[in-house]
């Protein structure tokens, strides 16, 4: 997640999900063609109500942010939208593991 955040309309610093979830894609989409797993993500978030990174199922805007934004640094998913992102990596993984392990042991004939 980090080098991708931006200026909101209203100032303040915030990520987009859209953005994180394409760079995730991108990276579920160069795995298979190298034979490799994705090993982890790097996920700014909290467990808290916060309003510091716009999109995800509520869909936050900009105008947004200023309700609950509370970060003296960067920009942090919400708890729903970590749990959002979560699943979604969840969703991809289980492609991944599926094509890594049929590279690495192939389905035995039966025998």
């Amino acid at each position: 997640m980090h080098g991708n955040t931006e200026t909101s309309t209203g100032g303040f610093k915030t990520r987009r999900f859209e953005n994180i979830l394409k760079e995730l894609d991108l990276a579920f989409a160069s795995i298979p063609s190298r034979a490799l797993n994705l090993g982890g993500a790097h996920i700014e978030l909290t467990g808290e109500d916060v309003t510091e990174c716009t999109g995800g199922a509520r869909g936050l805007t900009d105008s947004d942010l200023q309700r609950a934004y509370r970060s003296q640094v960067d920009p942090r998913l919400n708890y729903e939208q970590a749990l959002e992102l979560a699943m979604l990596i969840a969703e991809r993984s289980s492609g991944s593991r599926e094509d890594a392990c049929a590279l690495i042991a192939p389905p035995r004939a039966p025998s």
